[in-house]
């Protein structure tokens, strides 16, 4: 049944849009009829995805895939570096299986193999039917033109940078509010290959922890539509159209779509390994330097203490208890200023007794997003290749575009904590 914790995350929907529209360029063109639209798209997916028993199982199934997926993957990771990816044969005693997992030969070979993977079904026809039927479902039911919702679907399967590459023909075409939203909705969602990582570090601590990160991102892109269209809101000129996939992304063979998968996911994985060792090398620099400074609570001052601070307020308005809400807090700080997959892996490591089971599904929606200030270059450097005329327009707006996805996951994660816990099977 409804109560007041469901009532509680109401705050954070209503605080999310507050927040966008005190930053509005218009505060005067509020899209009230945008605002039901995806507020309902939302509400609509989680419960058809955990209220009726087919999607459950298919749920479940996604679960059971990305598990198979994973030990496969550690089959090949093995058989490239043997004991250094884990498994049961070690040279060496083992005290405790946790101190196998390492994330270099865990989860970024998963997203080598997603991506491979993601290439052979998009050369196969299916992932750019999935990718039209979402393209198809946003225009109609957030009365986007044809080559936005394109976009706007395939950038949830295939990443913030990819995704606008099949209407790159017409991103010189699209309003200032259009590509307002693309990138802020790039930034609200993550890849495929990501999803799967994300799924594979929650598995342990996250029932259904699979079917939970594939919700996150499907259900964050109409929460990402709609606060960017509250800060840049549509003109009056955009008008629909019928859309068709642009033939950006093609394959001569199953084979040619597997090997050059494997390529483009390799550039993936570089760019998180190195991403991920540079920042959080800064971010120790940072805490280093605060160490110089007396103790705060009998505690150093640090960069995690400092944002869990700041956010704690926020994690209390998506629906987290106020005794939890500092430690969840500081996650929603770990991903804007490190990245998700930093808050994800802290995420993991948080005990019971810190984090309720409720708390760790709804910081999994609100974490579930390329809105981190890494994504702020990536995008600069993307649009500025496939949109070279309109790359001094990307950069004036890419960092409200990150405010935009950040408080989209937010919104996201206080839609499903208003959820009653009965949907996914809770008391």
């Amino acid at each position: 049944m409804f109560d007041e914790r469901n009532a509680q995350s109401l705050t954070g929907l209503f605080l999310t849009m507050f927040i966008c529209w005190l930053l509005s360029e218009n505060r005067r063109r509020f899209p009230w009829l945008l605002a039901l639209g995806a507020i309902g798209v939302q509400v609509g997916l989680v419960l058809l995805l955990f209220g009726i028993p087919a999607a459950q199982t298919a749920l479940r199934g996604v679960g059971v895939a990305v598990d198979g997926l994973g030990a496969s993957t550690q089959d090949g990771v093995r058989f490239v570096f043997g004991f250094l990816a884990g498994g049961p044969e070690q040279p060496f005693a083992v005290s405790s299986s946790a101190n196998l997992f390492v994330f270099a030969f865990r989860v970024l070979p998963v997203i080598l193999v997603v991506c491979a993977l993601s290439a052979l079904l998009w050369h196969w026809r299916i992932l750019k039917w999935i990718t039209q039927t979402f393209g198809f479902i946003f225009q109609r039911t957030l009365g986007l033109r044809g080559p936005p919702a394109l976009a706007t679907a395939a950038t949830i399967f295939m990443g913030q940078v990819e995704g606008p590459i099949f209407i790159r023909a017409y991103l010189d075409m699209l309003t200032r509010s259009e590509l307002f939203m693309l990138i802020s909705v790039g930034m609200a969602c993550v890849s495929g290959s990501t999803m799967v990582a994300y799924a594979t570090i929650l598995k342990d601590v996250l029932p259904n922890a699979a079917g939970h990160v594939l919700t996150a991102s499907i259900i964050s892109a109409p929460a990402g539509v709609l606060l960017a269209r509250i800060i840049v809101p549509p003109e009056p000129v955009e008008k629909r159209e019928a859309f068709e996939l642009a033939e950006e992304k093609t394959y001569a063979s199953s084979v040619d779509a597997l090997i050059k998968g494997t390529g483009d996911g390799l550039t993936v994985v570089l760019n998180v390994g190195a991403t991920l060792i540079v920042i959080v090398a800064l971010v120790g620099i940072a805490d280093r330097l605060l160490g110089i400074a007396p103790d705060v609570g009998g505690a150093p001052i640090s960069i995690e203490r400092i944002l869990g601070l700041v956010f704690a307020p926020l994690a209390w308005c998506l629906g987290i208890p106020w005794a939890e809400a500092r430690t969840a807090g500081a996650l929603l700080g770990v991903k804007l200023v490190l990245t998700e997959f930093s808050a994800f892996i802290q995420l993991s490591k948080i005990g019971p007794a810190a984090l309720s089971e409720r708390s760790r599904m709804i910081m999994t929606y609100a974490l579930c997003g390329f809105a981190n200030v890494a994504s702020v270059g990536i995008n600069v450097a993307g649009y500025s290749v496939l949109a070279p005329l309109r790359r001094n327009e990307v950069i004036g707006m890419v960092w409200k575009a990150l405010v935009a996805g950040f408080l989209a996951t937010c919104m996201t994660a206080s839609v499903v904590g208003a959820v009653p816990a009965q949907v996914f099977g809770g008391g």
